[in-house]
């Protein structure tokens, strides 16, 4: 059963593939545990981080001003839904 949080999920990671230009990633490519900004995971960097910035706000309408809610948000796939869950419910 897929559910919205599902879908979210996917969402993101099509998002993220195209605002970051990750054309030799697929959406199964990317866990939603798999840490973004890790070796092990995506690898993501500084610049990166800008363009999760760009993505919150041009798919999901939500501004991130607060440097240490970024850091908690951008984890993962799993704690990005999380977040935009918790600031469209706000």
């Amino acid at each position: 059963m897929i559910t919205s949080m599902d879908s979210l999920k996917e969402d993101l990671k099509k998002q993220i593939i195209e605002q970051l230009n990750l054309e030799d990633l697929t959406v199964a490519d990317i866990a939603d545990d798999a840490l973004l900004f890790n070796d092990q995971g995506l690898g993501l960097d500084s610049i990166d981080a800008l363009e999760l910035i760009v993505l919150l706000e041009k798919y999901h309408g939500i501004q991130l001003t607060n440097p240490e809610e970024g850091k908690e948000a951008f984890k993962s796939v799993n704690t990005m839904a999380e977040y935009i869950r918790k600031r469209k419910e706000a």
